[in-house]
C-alpha cells in the first residue's frame, strides 16, 4: 500500500513481526525503511512514576523505622512549649516528614527526564533537597520552641539520602540496560548540515546510556532515499520537512546540529511547531567534551547567548587535590604494605633482575620524572621492544599494548591483571611527581608525536589512574584515549575523582579483557 506524502513518496509495509512500517523514498527501488511510529507509551512518565513509588517506600522505611528504633512502639509525641499548645504524636510527625520529603524531592525536580540516567544532578538535587528540608525543619522548630529529638532527625537524614541515592543508582542501572536495547531513550531527529549531523550522531553514540537514539535527519539540501555519509542515519528530507519526518518517524526530540544552512527564523518556528510537553527541541553545539559546570545560559537582548569557561585551576582546588592525594596515597601504603612485601619477595625469587623498575615519564607541565612500578617484564624489556612493534596487536598507533606480551613474566602477568604492579607509584604521589587520578604519564618518544593540542593533557598532574584507565585501556584508539584525557583536563572536579577511584577500585577486583 503506498501513499504519497509531503515527505515525497511513503510506502507502508509490514515488518516480519507485523508491525506497519513506513518508508520513505524517491522510488520503490531506493526506499528507506523507517522506524514504526512510536507508541504513546511516555516512558519519561513511567519512569518519573516508579522513582516516586521507589522515594516513598523508601522515606516510609527510613522514617518510621527511625522513629521505631529511637522511640520503640511507645506514644512519643513532640513537645511545644510555646502557649502549651497540645503535643504532636511521633506517627504524625513521622507522617508529616514523609509527605514533606516527596514535596521536596518534587519542588527540585529530582525526577526530571533531563537529568535522569546520566551525569550527577539527579543524586545533588536528591541530596540538596534532603539538607534543605531538615535545615528548614530545624529553624522552624527553634523559632516555635518545639523539642524535637535530635537522635531521631540525625538518624533519618543520612540514612534517608543515602537509601535513596541508592535506589536511584538501582534504577539507574536497570534504566541504562534497557537504553543499551534502544529503550526508554529519546528519538531524536538532527537537523543541519551533514557534517555536523554526523558529528553529533557520532557523539551520541558513544553515550548510549543517555538516552538519545538517533532515527533520521533533515539536511539543509533536502534530498531522501539516502544516508548520512559514512552513518546508517535516514535522510528523512529537507529542513522544511521536519513536522512531516516527526510524523513519520516518531522521533519525540528534534536535535539542531548546526545553523550555518538555515534560515534566520528557522529554529524558533520549529520550536513553535512541536507539541508541548511531548515533543523537545535541543540545540546541540559544535563544542564537544565540556562539562556542565563550564558552561552558561546568559538571555542577553533575547539572544540565549552560551558562555564557555576557560578550564580553571584555582589554587584552592589544587590545595584540595593534593591533600586528598596526601591523605589517600599515606593510608594505602599503609594498608597495602604487608601485599608491597609479599609481591616483592615474589618478584624476587621468581625471576632476574629488580623489584623495581623506573621508567621516565612525561609528567605536569611536560617536566620529566621517574615513574616507579613493580618490574613485571623480563630486565631487557626495553631493548626487546623495536622487534615486537611489528606485531602489536593492541593499543593505538602511539601507545603500545601487546597481547601475551612475551616480555611479561608469570608473576607479572597476574599483577598486570590486577592493577598491583601499579601500587609503588603511591610514592611518586607522596613525592609529588603524580596524582591519584589524572591522564596516564606517556613517555618521552609518544610525547614527540604528539599534535599540539595534546599537549594540554600537561596541565595537570599525571595520575595512577583516570578516565582512560577505566574506559577501555588498550581497547581504545588514540583518538578516543586523547578525548577521555582532555575532557578530565577540561573538566577537573572532586566528584569526578572520587567517581573514577570508584570504577578504578571495581575494575582492579573485577578486571575485564582490557587489563593487560
Amino acid at each position: 500500500m503506498t501513499s504519497t506524502t509531503g515527505l515525497d513518496a511513503t510506502t507502508t509495509s509490514q515488518d516480519p513481526n507485523g508491525t506497519a512500517v513506513e518508508v520513505a523514498g524517491d522510488s520503490e527501488e531506493h526506499a528507506i525503511a523507517i522506524a514504526p511510529r512510536a507508541s504513546r507509551t511516555h516512558w519519561r512518565r513511567q519512569y518519573a512514576w516508579r522513582l516516586w513509588i521507589t522515594d516513598l517506600l523508601v522515606l516510609i522505611w527510613v522514617v518510621f523505622g527511625t522513629q521505631i528504633t529511637w522511640f520503640g512502639l511507645s506514644k512519643a509525641s513532640v513537645v511545644q512549649r510555646a502557649e502549651d499548645p497540645p503535643d504532636i504524636s511521633y506517627w504524625f510527625f513521622s507522617s508529616g516528614l514523609v509527605i514533606a520529603w516527596m514535596a521536596a524531592l518534587a519542588f527540585i525536580d529530582s525526577r526530571s527526564a533531563r537529568i535522569i540516567g546520566t551525569g550527577n544532578t539527579e543524586y545533588v538535587r536528591v541530596a540538596q533537597s534532603s539538607f534543605t528540608l531538615f535545615g528548614a525543619i530545624a529553624i522552624v522548630a527553634f523559632l516555635t520552641q518545639t523539642e524535637i529529638a535530635r537522635g531521631y532527625l540525625l538518624l533519618s537524614l543520612p540514612v534517608g539520602v543515602l537509601m535513596l541515592l541508592l535506589a536511584r543508582w538501582l534504577w539507574r542501572q536497570w534504566l541504562v540496560s534497557k537504553r543499551l536495547t534502544g529503550a526508554f531513550s529519546a528519538r531524536v531527529l538532527l537537523v543541519g548540515s551533514e557534517t555536523s549531523v554526523a558529528n553529533v550522531a557520532r557523539e551520541l553514540g558513544r553515550a548510549s546510556a543517555a538516552g538519545y537514539r538517533v532515527i533520521g535527519a533533515c539536511v539543509p539540501n533536502g534530498r531522501v532515499a539516502g544516508t548520512i555519509p559514512g552513518t546508517d542515519i535516514p535522510v528523512m528530507g529537507s529542513v522544511d520537512a521536519i513536522e512531516r519526518a516527526l510524523a513519520a518517524t516518531g522521533a519525540d526530540t528534534v536535535a539542531v546540529t548546526s545553523t550555518d544552512d538555515l534560515p534566520i527564523d528557522k529554529v524558533k518556528q520549529i520550536s513553535w511547531r512541536l507539541q508541548p510537553g511531548k515533543q523537545h527541541l535541543v540545540l546541540a553545539p559544535s563544542i564537544t567534551d565540556i562539562a556542565g559546570p563550564r558552561i552558561h545560559t546568559r538571555p542577553v537582548a533575547g539572544l540565549p547567548l552560551i558562555h564557555v569557561e576557560t578550564p580553571r585551576f584555582s589554587s584552592g582546588q589544587r590545595l584540595v587535590k593534593r591533600m586528598m592525594d596526601i591523605i589517600v596515597a599515606s593510608l594505602g601504603v599503609v594498608v597495602a604494605s604487608p601485599l608491597l612485601g609479599a609481591l616483592a619477595l615474589i618478584i624476587k625469587f621468581t625471576s632476574r633482575g629488580p623489584v623495581l623498575f623506573r621508567q621516565v615519564r612525561v609528567g605536569l607541565n611536560g617536566q620529566t620524572f621517574a615513574m616507579m612500578k613493580f618490574r613485571s617484564m623480563v630486565v631487557n624489556a626495553e631493548a626487546l621492544l623495536a622487534d615486537l612493534r611489528t606485531e602489536q596487536n593492541a593499543g593505538n598507533e602511539v601507545m603500545f599494548k601487546m597481547s601475551n606480551d612475551p616480555r611479561v613474566t608469570r608473576v607479572g602477568r597476574l599483577m598486570r591483571r590486577f592493577s598491583l604492579d601499579e601500587l609503588p607509584q603511591l610514592f611518586n604521589v607522596l613525592g609529588g611527581s603524580m596524582s591519584l587520578v589524572g591522564p596516564r604519564p606517556p613517555l618521552p618518544d609518544e610525547v614527540e608525536r604528539y599534535a599540539d593540542h595534546v599537549h594540554r593533557r600537561f596541565l595537570v598532574k599525571p595520575g595512577i589512574t583516570g578516565l582512560w584507565q577505566v574506559s577501555g585501556r588498550s581497547t581504545l584508539s588514540w583518538e578516543d584515549t586523547v578525548r577521555l584525557d582532555l575532557s578530565y583536563v577540561e573538566n577537573w572536579t572532586m566528584l569526578t575523582d572520587l567517581a573514577i577511584v570508584a570504577r578504578t577500585a571495581r575494575a582492579a577486583l573485577f578486571p575485564g579483557d582490557t587489563a593487560m
